[in-house]
């Protein structure tokens, strides 16, 4: 019975490493709280927190919950989940594809007139899938 008391600090240990690992540096961080900071209302108000997840060099490496590989009907069906998102020529699902695109470029914008940074990249929020029940596909 004693034997298995090893697992409770490891447990403690592995999601201790976890977080370690997945933690935004200060960088990261302070880019993120320049978004949020001038940021417009729409993209204050929107329901996916755009974020910094990581500076290399003079390349910002910004979240987003869609690509080529996450349709935007997934994306935008958990967000806004009272758009029909199985018809693309709804006019909610339109504005809601378009108020996307703003909000994205918004972020983007905001980031690349920051100090040191020359580019923005975005990278897609597996985290925030995954939590969401989306497919992820593979890296």
């Amino acid at each position: 019975m004693k034997k298995r008391y090893w697992v409770i600090p490891l447990i403690i240990f592995l999601i201790g490493l976890d977080w370690y690992i997945r933690a935004p540096d200060s960088r990261s961080r302070q880019l993120t709280s320049a978004i949020e900071a001038k940021a417009g209302d729409e993209l204050k108000n929107y329901p996916y927190p755009f974020k910094v997840l990581r500076v290399v060099g003079e390349t910002a490496y910004l979240s987003t919950p869609r690509n080529v590989d996450v349709p935007a009907f997934k994306v935008l069906g958990v967000l806004y989940p009272d758009i029909n998102v199985k018809n693309a020529n709804d006019p909610a699902f339109i504005a809601a594809q378009e108020k996307l695109g703003r909000v994205q470029t918004e972020a983007r914008t905001i980031l690349q007139a920051q100090p040191g940074i020359k580019d923005v990249q975005w990278e897609l929020d597996r985290d925030w899938l995954v939590a969401h029940h989306i497919e992820v596909p593979a890296k």
